[in-house]
């Protein structure tokens, strides 16, 4: 929902989340701060892209496991269409396997939900000032990516599967069957069977238990501690 309050001076924030609590905190918390304003309020990407257009804010804050378009879309389509804007990405999901994924994708930043809400007003203000933000851990861990590139991942990583791949391996992690993955991403079941088929060989797994059990195993994983 649109909430510009056109304070001057105020760099303005979009909030992306389908949850009503989380975007109502936020609206809180950041319009405690001299400094930044929430302009508006989004439950999905496309009402996000509506708004992002409409409002032209600063920054957009961005649900990485939004229901119907994913973070990760949204974030290449609102770098497609709004180059200027900063986009930071929240999530619950540990930074260590997807930081760098949406930084390719054109986000600025990731940071975690768990944080405090000290730090992610750090992560803003830092994106904000031109910056990108991730934690030390993660920077760390990218750098030593570039230095040596033989000891990244391994090529049947799921980290090595795309993104729309990546986001079919969570569903079938979440017990989810192809019909529903078909319906939650608004694709055809023969697309989504296509790709199983690709994470399948990709994951050198030889059958659809490997495949289930692997994927159970990883979600798991992903919404673990760091």
């Amino acid at each position: 929902m649109p909430l510009d309050k056109g304070r001057k001076g105020k760099r303005k924030i979009l909030v992306v989340d389908d949850h009503a609590v989380f975007r109502e905190g936020m609206v809180w918390i950041l319009d405690q701060e001299k400094d930044l304003e929430v302009c508006g309020t989004a439950e999905d990407g496309v009402q996000a892209l509506q708004m992002a257009a409409q409002l032209k804010p600063d920054l957009v804050l961005v649900d990485l496991s939004l229901e119907g378009m994913s973070g990760i879309d949204l974030t290449k389509t609102l770098r497609a269409k709004f180059p200027k804007i900063r986009i930071l990405i929240l999530s619950m999901h540990k930074e260590m396997l997807h930081a760098e994924r949406v930084l390719r994708a054109g986000a600025n930043g990731y940071i975690m939900k768990r944080e405090s809400g000290q730090n992610l007003l750090a992560a803003i203000r830092q994106v904000l000032s031109g910056q990108s933000y991730v934690s030390p851990e993660v920077n760390e861990l990218l750098l030593g990516r570039l230095s040596s590139p033989e000891a990244d991942e391994t090529a049947s990583s799921p980290e090595n599967l795309s993104d729309r791949e990546l986001e079919i391996f969570r569903f079938i992690g979440q017990g989810y069957g192809t019909r529903q993955i078909a319906d939650e991403l608004h694709i055809s079941i023969k697309t989504v069977e296509f790709h199983r088929e690709n994470i399948r060989a990709k994951l050198q797994l030889k059958n659809t238990f490997e495949l289930v059990q692997r994927a159970i195993h990883w979600a798991h994983y992903e919404k673990g501690a760091h």
